[in-house]
């Protein structure tokens, strides 16, 4: 199997970002944001998308947690972007509903170099803990429009936190079942033959 990894370094007025991430992993992940929440998050992305993820982001969180979290968001994507490289032999596509408690979530995924967001649902709390729940929709787009993804997501539910977590773990299990090899696939999953 080819080594799809990347690292990707990212330093801003805002945010210092260190980020180590291998897609053929085993969900292993060492996450450090200075967000609790977030980072409970990131390694469940990790855990169920099985990526390798490490991760150390230091942030001006005395002013809020949106540079954290997006440019957390744009340093993953850049990194999914740089490991696939041309996606030859990508399955391409995948769809994946996660439920959490009352929670479900729904994704829908074209790893298609081509960047779009949407976003059905709303949050039933502002925060968990530390982290704004709007930060998890502007997370996943951030990735999205960095990785080269079509994402579509929704979400439904009663309590922010199974919310949330629930949109993590249906976006890393989407992420790992598009970006997989096909055994019999040779070239990049497109009839134009690029993404």
């Amino acid at each position: 199997m080819s080594q799809r990894t990347a690292t990707v370094s990212r330093e801003t007025g805002e945010t210092t970002i260190e980020c180590t991430l291998a897609v053929d992993g085993s969900g292993t992940a060492e996450i450090d944001t200075g967000i609790g929440f977030f980072d409970h998050m990131c390694t469940a992305f990790a855990e169920h998308g099985l990526f390798d993820l490490e991760l150390d982001c230091d942030g001006d969180l005395h002013v809020d947690d949106h540079h954290t979290v997006e440019d957390v968001a744009i340093v993953v994507g850049t990194a999914f972007d740089e490991a696939l490289g041309d996606r030859a032999g990508i399955v391409r596509y995948a769809d994946r509903r996660v439920p959490l408690d009352e929670a479900v979530a729904d994704a829908v995924i074209d790893v298609s170099g081509r960047s779009r967001f949407y976003f059905d649902g709303t949050f039933s709390q502002d925060r968990v803990g530390e982290f704004t729940s709007d930060m998890a929709r502007h997370f996943a787009e951030s990735l999205a429009m960095h990785a080269g993804l079509t994402l579509h997501l929704a979400v439904d539910g009663e309590n922010a936190h199974h919310e949330v977590e629930a949109l993590f773990k249906a976006l890393a299990r989407t992420l790992d079942d598009a970006t997989r090899l096909d055994e019999r696939r040779e070239g990049t999953p497109s009839t134009k033959g690029t993404l």
